[in-house]
Formats: structure tokens, C-alpha cells, sequence
């Protein structure tokens, strides 16, 4: 009986123990226990006996947990738990997500005496496929332990955990017991090897995979092209759909056409695109997703009509291809469908309220979408680190602190975990609220700090003035060995600028080019040539200008406006003039430019001329754009222009 007991007391009970090798009498015990605390067993008719056969049918037409359990009591009253087909087939139920339940299955393979590979490769599919990687990634080494040999059946999920977990060099081993094994060329376990190189970011191991491969599937090419958009390599993406349409019978399939298009979307291949929906009206068919990713890549090409016209074809239309028709909207700058398509749609999911939300923000219709935000909060959905992000870039955009300490309050109240993401957000909203202690106590305050984080906390104290520590933390984050950007340098270049520091303004300028390899953007030159003017160094500036190379007039124009600027400042009528016509000769619709002209006349006082520029202004049409202010009261902030008495306010 003491047996009897341990099984009715521990907490793996007697129903969890379908045991391959017992002693009759601990298998009378089983017996008896079954009929007294395990589920009713199933009736079987009194004319048939019941056998393997009549229990791998029970197994197979298996609907439910409770149904499951009847028929493995119903193995253990007859005494067929010691067949290994059957034992076979009750862990296939059990470790399958519709029926069973994989930690009940779990606990019934820990009392298996001798597991055979059937049952390892079982359930270490059934760990990886549920997201418990290690799990897999131990029970393999157990069966190895047990002298066990995988087959072409086991590496596929191992692989395909390892790559989840990130651990190159436990793969690399893995593939060494391939190797041995004999399988090295095997399709199987290629493409799965492949996709966890491409997993963890190893583009040259996948595409030495593959080309070492004697035998392709489509599965292999679907991997090859969607492992380079994983890894953001695009032109490597189409240059696989192209090789695959030269090389190789097979015809691409839903999941070719899909990370094709992806590849297409990131570089704005429209002709490429159009071709691949070609070929799927003739020749594929449309699926869900491909209709997704077509409505997504016309979308973000700009082609809004076609996006609309497949949009609207799809006899379902998911709440992904609905949030890609409101971006789609909103990069158009048609907020108002945009809004009515998310109010029609049937689902929306937090992506949808997200793009909604941040649409509002991209075109500065702020309240927008606070309210929206509101309304969210009142339907119960909870927002995440984007949506929230969006909200903070608002609150940085037009100077509502309120409104951003709110956010940054609503965010503490929900426990929300400040990452590198919501904290370069709030870092950012303080600073440009004028709050960079604050954007200061928040950077400390990171627990990990990325690119990002660190431009965010220089840029906000270059444009508050705090010179000497935005240079400081730029060295600090050179120290740590996080690798400045070309906005990181932009944030650099702007404290050089407002503390009057040339030289090293200079030396920053050559070591982002000459050490970073980063090619000087507009903003770059820009911060340069500011410096350079602030400083009276205005030939120097000049010389900048005439020096960059393949400009063209959307460079030019402000480069050019920035010396101007310094030209009245330091009252150089003879440059100020020079510059002026050039700018004039290329855009004489740009009012800033013949107000700075009008205005170094005027600080020199040749009034003529001054008289001149505005006779020309007029006869030319233009006009001076005017100044306006934004001013925030009680939550909603308030535009006023200059010279215009008509706000209610």
C-alpha cells in the first residue's frame, strides 16, 4: 500500500503516470487506482475487446483534455501502457495545443522509464513551438546523454530555439553533432540551420549555407530572402527573388512574395512590386497576407489609389491591412479619411489606435490627439511604449509640459518600464520644454543606455546652452564605446556652435567624417557654417560652401541663408550682397532671404537700397511670411500670429 499512497499523495498524481516498465503487482495497483480516482474510462461495445488498435483510434479522434485522460485511464485498466505505439500516440495528444496540454505532457514523459527518440523530437517541438526554448535546448542534450541519436527530425526545432535564444555558439556546436551525423546536406535541417544564422543576425553563415547546399527547396529560398529582410540587407533580399527566378523550376509562394515585398516597401521598388502583383493575379492567387503586404508596400511608395483599390477587393480586411491604409492616409496627409477608415474599421488593435494617434502628432493636431488618447483610455485599451512615445514627441513639438508630465505621470501610475525607447522620449519632451534637469535626472536614471538615449541627452543640452556637459557626456559616451550617429553629431556641432567653440567645432566636423566614416548631412554643414559665422569667420564659411560636393539647390538655399544671417550680423555688405543675388538667381520666392538684404542695407544705413528690395519684393509677389507664437492655456495650446487680432483669445 505504500506505493498506492505515494501515488495518491505527491503532487504527480496516478493519472500522470503512463509507465512503460512496471512489476505486476505495482501494475495491479495502477489498475485498481485507475477505476477509483482517474476520469470514468469509455465504454467500449461488449462485443469487441479493447485493443492497441481500438485505442490509437480512440487516441486519433481525441477532442478534448477530458476526453484524453478517459482513454489513457482506460490504456491503464487494460494494460496496453506497455505498448509503445500507443505511448507514442498519447504523447502526440497530449503535447498537441488544441487538445492537451504540454506541461501535463511534461510531467508524463518525466515518469517514462526509457523514452525513445519519437518522443524527444515530440516534445522538443512541442517546447520550442510554446516559446520554452531552454527547454528544448536541454531535453536535446539529455538525449544525447541517453545515447540517443538525433535524426533530421530533431535539429530543425533545436535550431530553431537556439536561434530564438540568441546563442550562436551553442548552434555552432549543434551543427558540429550534425556534421557527425552525417546530415550536413540534409534540406531539413539546412534551411533550419539557415534561419538561425539569419535568427541572430549572421548574414554571411546563412548565405554559406546556402550556397553550399546540393539540393534547394522553396522553403530554402524563402529563408535565404527573408533572412536578408530580417537583417535589413534589401537589396540582397531582391538580388535572392532575382537569382531565384534565374536559377531555379520552383515558382515563388506566398511566403516568397511577401518578404519580397517587404524588401520592396524598405527601398521604394515600386516596378519590382508591381511585377511581383502581377505574377499573383495570374499566376499565384491572393492570399490574407499577401493582400497585406501589397495594400503596405503601395501604400508606403505613395501609390494611395492602387492601396485603396486592393484594400477595398479584400473580402477580409484585417486590422493590419487597415493599419496600413491609415498610415498609408496619414503619409498623405489625408487625416480626415484616415480617421474615418479607423472608425469604420471593425477591430482595432493598439498598432491602429498608435498610427491614428501619431498621425494627429505628425501634422501637429496635437489635441487630436490627446482626445483620441483619452477615448482609448475610456474603451479600456491599454496602450504601449509607441503610443506613448507618439504622445511625448507631441508634447515635445509644441512646448506643452503640462501635458508631458502627465504622460510621464500616467506612465509611473501603470508601472510602465522606462527603456531606452520611452526614455530617449522623455528625455527629448523635457528638453525642448526647457526641463533638462529633468531630461538629465531621467538619462542617470536609464538602466541601459543605447545610441539614441545618448544623441537625445546631447542634443537637449546643446540647444538649452549647456555647452561644456553636452560635450562632456558626447567624450563619456565615446568611452563607453557606443557608436555617435549623424544626429548624435548634430547635437555635437550645435554646443560647439552656441558656446563659440571653432576649433573644436572643426576637429568634431573631421572626426565624424575622417574616424565615423558619416557623410556631413545639411544639418551638419549647416551647424558648421553657423559656428563658423557666429564667429566672424565669414570667407571660411564661404569656402565651406563652394567646397561640398554634388550640391544641389535644397542644400544650397539655407547653407546659404545661414551666411546671409551672419553677413547682417556682422554688418559685411560687400558677402551680403554677393549672397543675396545668388540666392534671388535661385529661388526669388523666398521672402527671408530679401528681408536679411533689406535689413544689411538698412544696418548700414543706405536706405535706397533698402527702398529697392521692397519695390522688388512687391513687384515679385512676395511676401514676409509672418512670425506666430504658440502659447498653451489650460491643456490647449493656442497659435497666434503675428499682426493678426482675430484668435477669441
Amino acid at each position: 500500500m505504500t506505493f498506492l499512497k505515494d501515488v495518491l499523495l505527491k503532487p504527480k498524481s496516478l493519472e500522470n503516470w503512463p509507465v512503460l516498465m512496471l512489476s505486476q503487482t505495482k501494475l495491479q495497483l495502477f489498475k485498481f487506482a485507475a477505476l477509483h480516482i482517474l476520469p470514468k474510462p469509455l465504454h467500449l461495445s461488449t462485443s469487441s475487446r479493447t485493443t492497441k488498435i481500438s485505442c490509437i483510434s480512440l487516441l486519433k479522434k481525441c477532442k478534448s483534455m477530458q476526453h484524453l485522460k478517459q482513454i489513457q485511464t482506460q490504456i491503464l485498466i487494460t494494460g496496453l501502457n506497455q505498448s509503445g505505439d500507443i505511448l507514442n500516440k498519447l504523447m502526440v495528444c497530449c503535447a498537441d495545443p488544441s487538445i492537451g496540454n504540454l506541461h501535463y505532457a511534461e510531467r508524463i514523459f518525466n515518469y517514462i522509464d526509457i523514452p525513445g527518440l519519437f518522443i524527444y523530437n515530440l516534445m522538443i517541438k512541442a517546447f520550442t513551438k510554446n516559446g520554452s526554448f531552454r527547454k528544448a535546448v536541454l531535453l536535446f542534450r539529455q538525449l544525447r546523454e541517453e545515447g540517443l541519436s538525433p535524426d533530421n527530425f530533431t535539429y530543425p526545432f533545436v535550431f530553431k530555439a537556439i536561434g530564438c535564444l540568441g546563442e550562436v555558439r551553442e548552434g555552432e556546436k549543434v551543427y558540429g553533432f550534425v556534421v557527425k551525423s552525417g546530415l550536413e546536406f540534409d534540406t531539413y535541417v539546412c534551411n533550419s540551420l539557415m534561419d538561425m544564422y539569419a535568427e541572430v543576425g549572421k548574414v554571411e553563415n546563412f548565405k554559406q549555407v546556402f550556397e553550399e547546399m546540393p539540393e534547394r527547396d522553396v522553403v530554402s529560398w524563402n529563408i535565404l530572402i527573408s533572412g536578408f529582410v530580417k537583417c535589413r540587407r534589401y537589396e540582397d533580399a531582391v538580388d535572392g527573388f532575382r537569382l531565384m527566378q534565374r536559377q531555379s523550376s520552383l515558382m515563388p509562394d506566398e511566403a516568397t512574395v511577401v518578404s519580397t515585398l517587404s524588401a520592396c516597401t524598405a527601398l521604394k521598388m515600386l516596378d519590382l512590386g508591381k511585377e511581383i502583383h502581377r505574377y499573383v493575379s495570374e499566376k499565384l492567387g491572393f492570399t490574407i497576407k499577401i493582400g497585406n503586404a501589397l495594400v503596405d508596400m503601395y501604400c508606403k511608395c505613395g501609390h494611395l489609389s492602387i492601396a485603396r483599390q486592393i484594400f477595398y477587393d479584400m473580402p477580409i480586411k484585417t486590422v493590419i491591412c487597415s493599419t496600413s491604409m491609415v498610415s498609408g492616409y496619414v503619409n498623405c496627409g489625408q487625416l480626415d479619411e484616415a480617421r474615418e477608415l479607423f472608425e469604420r474599421s471593425p477591430v482595432r488593435d493598439i498598432v491602429l489606435w498608435t498610427a491614428m494617434i501619431n498621425g494627429y502628432v505628425q501634422f501637429n493636431r496635437f489635441d487630436e490627439a490627446v482626445a483620441l488618447f483619452r477615448e482609448m483610455q475610456i474603451r479600456s485599451v491599454c496602450p504601449d511604449r509607441f503610443t506613448l512615445v507618439a504622445l511625448l514627441t507631441g508634447c515635445a513639438q509644441s512646448g506643452t509640459l503640462e501635458q508631458g508630465q502627465w504622460i510621464h505621470g500616467y506612465i509611473d501610475e501603470n508601472k510602465i518600464a522606462i527603456d531606452t525607447v520611452v526614455g530617449t522620449a522623455l528625455i527629448e519632451m523635457y528638453a525642448k520644454c526647457g526641463s533638462i534637469e529633468k531630461s538629465l535626472e531621467i538619462f542617470n536614471g536609464l538602466q541601459e543606455k543605447d545610441t539614441a538615449s545618448w544623441t537625445s541627452i546631447i542634443c537637449g543640452l546643446a540647444m538649452n546652452g549647456k555647452t561644456s556637459k553636452a560635450l562632456e557626456l558626447f567624450s563619456e559616451m565615446e568611452q563607453t564605446g557606443i557608436k555617435p550617429d549623424d544626429i548624435t553629431f548634430i547635437g555635437v556641432l550645435s554646443a560647439c556652435s552656441h558656446g563659440g567653440l571653432v576649433v573644436e567645432g572643426r576637429n568634431h566636423f573631421t572626426s565624424m567624417t575622417k574616424v565615423y566614416r558619416i557623410k556631413p548631412k545639411l544639418e551638419h554643414y549647416g551647424c558648421l557654417i553657423d559656428l563658423l559665422g557666429r564667429a566672424g569667420q565669414l570667407d571660411e564659411a564661404e569656402e565651406l560652401i563652394e567646397k561640398i560636393p554634388n550640391v544641389n539647390n535644397e542644400v544650397i538655399i539655407p547653407l546659404y541663408g545661414a551666411l546671409l544671417s551672419a553677413c547682417r550680423t556682422h554688418g559685411n555688405v560687400e558677402m551680403g550682397e554677393r549672397v543675396a543675388k545668388r540666392l534671388v538667381g535661385i529661388d526669388s520666392g523666398d521672402s527671408s532671404v530679401h528681408s536679411l538684404l533689406a535689413n544689411i542695407y538698412a544696418s548700414a544705413d543706405r536706405w535706397e537700397d533698402v527702398m529697392k528690395v521692397r519695390r522688388k519684393m512687391k513687384k515679385l509677389g512676395v511676401k514676409k511670411v509672418p512670425g506666430c507664437s504658440l502659447v498653451d492655456v489650460n491643456g490647449i495650446v493656442h497659435e497666434f500670429l503675428a499682426g493678426n487680432a482675430s484668435h477669441q483669445k
